[in-house]
């Protein structure tokens, strides 16, 4: 026992070192990816590192359900492949210990890893989407910061659009310069401001710009605006003034960074854990019956309902009469006992409640079917919960046998092979969520697609690896193909 108890701590500590690395390397290619995607984003916007740290941070913990499964596939293959190579797994199997004892430590600790994926991404997650979300919404929606290039119209401030021909970096003076005010909504051209020479001061809050211009002049156009354009040139006033020097303070809105509520955000199915889930889930089952028993109930009403509130103040029989052929669901014959006159009107009739019906009916199916989106939508981030749990299980299953039976360690082969079955399972993985998000398949076959395809090959190289299989193994192969053509040799010998 005490041999076996120092051989599990050996492998233990030879897969923990390669687990470690890969994660931090799949986690960092993962945000880097973020940030090739979203850089323009954030850059030119004047953001505090601390800002942009915090968003990395959210970003990071965002993709670890990515990473992690990723990480244990490659530290497997890597972890087995070092001991295949260096004809350690050969040397245990020698001393009598089997490849499942040998993998037992690793089982247990990828049981463990696999709860502790489930608990993150049932608790851990929702709140990181929630503050990544809302401070990314708040990057997004900040404007870039004041850069106005020389003889190009800048309007990055509402209302007004600024043209300079020269500035001096170092001194910050723009020479040249000319200012539309578009503020008069119906007349934009109408205020014109020119100077020789002025200067841009932005408050340390971002939320005032003071404007310094000198030796300039300001052409103002003033329109009659009764009937909101020009129709007598007399009625137009034109004003000109001059100025040696004039300073003006314009308010910019959003170029200071503000962080939003984050109770705004709280609705979407990615901020909630799988209690939550549901209780949103049930509450919309709820809200779609609803729809559809009124549907129901608006689709029951009948075309002759008005003739009947007509009998009923004209003649009790006749009303007897309609009652009982409304039991026998007979309409013909409630048609035809009315006059040609009134027939022609019922039909009028039916059809304009027809096409009423048909709008109604058109727009509470749209209520319906966005009920039925949204309730897929929750099904399938409560499946997803389970299913990074699973792949995390399934990945350890194919990479340590795999390892074991290629022999080959580092990051050479183990990366290229990982890889390869990541790929595979994000585009299989893609294709069901595809097919369970429109609705074409049942949402758990969609979510679990990817590891009832990749279970069963995780068992079948586990039994391979179990009976030291050379499936793999590119020296059996290269034995195999010698004997082949040394054997048609003899024969054509």
């Amino acid at each position: 026992m005490f041999r076996l108890k120092k051989l599990h701590v050996f492998i233990l500590k030879s897969y923990t070192g390669p687990l470690i690395m890969t994660f931090f390397i799949a986690l960092f290619i993962l945000v880097m990816q973020f940030l090739w995607k979203y850089v323009d984003e954030m850059v030119g916007k004047g953001l505090e590192m601390s800002v942009l740290a915090e968003l990395m941070f959210y970003a990071s913990v965002q993709v670890i359900p990515m990473a992690l499964p990723l990480a244990i596939l490659l530290a497997s293959l890597m972890t087995f492949g070092n001991l295949g190579e260096n004809y350690e797994l050969t040397a245990m199997k020698a001393a009598g210990i089997s490849l499942q004892r040998i993998m037992k430590p690793l089982i247990i600790l990828t049981i463990i890893i696999s709860i502790a994926a489930f608990w993150f991404s049932n608790n851990m997650l929702p709140v990181a989407n929630l503050k990544f979300y809302s401070l990314f919404w708040d990057v997004r929606m900040a404007k870039p910061e004041l850069d106005i290039k020389e003889k190009v119209f800048y309007n990055g401030i509402d209302g007004f659009s600024i043209k300079v021909e020269e500035k001096d970096r170092e001194s910050n003076m723009l020479y040249d310069i000319m200012i539309y005010d578009h503020r008069d909504r119906l007349n934009r051209n109408s205020n014109v401001t020119l100077a020789d020479s002025g200067k841009m001061q932005v408050s340390d809050n971002k939320h005032y710009m003071t404007l310094t211009l000198l030796n300039g002049v300001r052409y103002d156009e003033k329109v009659q605006q009764k009937r909101g354009r020009i129709r007598d040139r007399e009625k137009q006033m034109f004003r000109i003034d001059k100025f040696s020097k004039e300073v003006a303070t314009i308010e910019m809105n959003g170029y200071d960074f503000s962080r939003t509520d984050e109770n705004k955000f709280k609705g979407n199915y990615k901020m909630k854990n799988l209690k939550q889930l549901k209780t949103d889930e049930d509450s919309l089952f709820n809200q779609k019956r609803k729809k559809i028993q009124g549907l129901k109930r608006q689709t029951m009403s009948f075309v002759f309902s008005r003739i009947r509130y007509a009998y009923r103040k004209k003649n009790d029989e006749n009303l007897r009469v309609i009652d009982s052929m409304l039991i026998k669901e007979d309409a013909d014959s409630i048609f035809n006992m009315l006059p040609r006159d009134q027939k022609i009107m019922v039909m009028e009739q039916a059809i304009r409640r027809v096409r009423e019906n048909k709008q109604i009916i058109d727009n509470q199916s749209r209520r319906i079917e966005n009920d039925d989106k949204r309730i897929i939508r929750y099904q399938m981030e409560r499946h997803r919960k389970f299913t990074l749990s699973f792949a995390c299980f399934i990945f350890f299953f194919i990479g340590a046998p795999l390892g074991a039976i290629i022999r080959k360690g580092g990051l050479g082969m183990p990366v290229v092979i990982s890889v390869l079955f990541f790929i595979i399972y994000y585009i299989i993985n893609t294709f069901g969520e595809k097919m369970a998000r429109e609705g074409v398949w049942p949402v758990w076959e969609g979510m679990w697609l990817s590891s009832f395809v990749l279970l069963p090959i995780g068992v079948f190289l586990t039994y391979k690896s179990a009976t030291d299989s050379t499936l793999l193994n590119a020296d059996a192969y290269i034995v195999f193909f010698r004997k082949l053509f040394w054997l048609n040799k003899k024969d054509l010998d």
